[in-house]
């Protein structure tokens, strides 16, 4: 910090000595604002603890949020399983019976080719 102090100084009484006083002021002036907006703008842009530990929130909210939907989901595709089984048993029922039903009706149909085909 001090070899800046005196490196400033000098540069301060050389650019005096060339540019006139009024000239060397408003040239260090400019350049003192001019740093100072860079530094602020910086600053703006510079992410505090107070914003990580709001980062950290949303995404522990998230996350959360994110589970609890899984689990959801998880539980409407076992539910959306269930409905599919018992529908495929239902059919399956429905076809076994009618399965029966076709079955004796060739055995009669059968029986009667049968019994002609006999009584000749």
């Amino acid at each position: 910090m001090y070899l800046e102090a005196k490196e400033t100084a000098r540069l301060y009484k050389l650019l005096t000595e060339k540019l006139g006083n009024d000239t060397t002021e408003a040239m260090f002036k400019y350049i003192d604002n001019k740093t100072e907006r860079s530094v602020e703008s910086t600053i703006k842009t510079l992410a505090t603890k107070d914003d990580v530990s709001e980062v950290r929130k949303d995404f522990a909210s998230l996350r959360k949020e994110m589970g609890d939907n899984f689990v959801n989901f998880h539980k409407q595709i076992g539910e959306n399983t269930a409905n599919i089984y018992k529908e495929i048993a239902e059919k399956q029922e429905n076809n076994v019976k009618w399965m029966f039903v076709f079955w004796i009706g060739q055995f009669g149909a059968t029986m009667a080719i049968l019994l002609m085909l006999l009584k000749k």
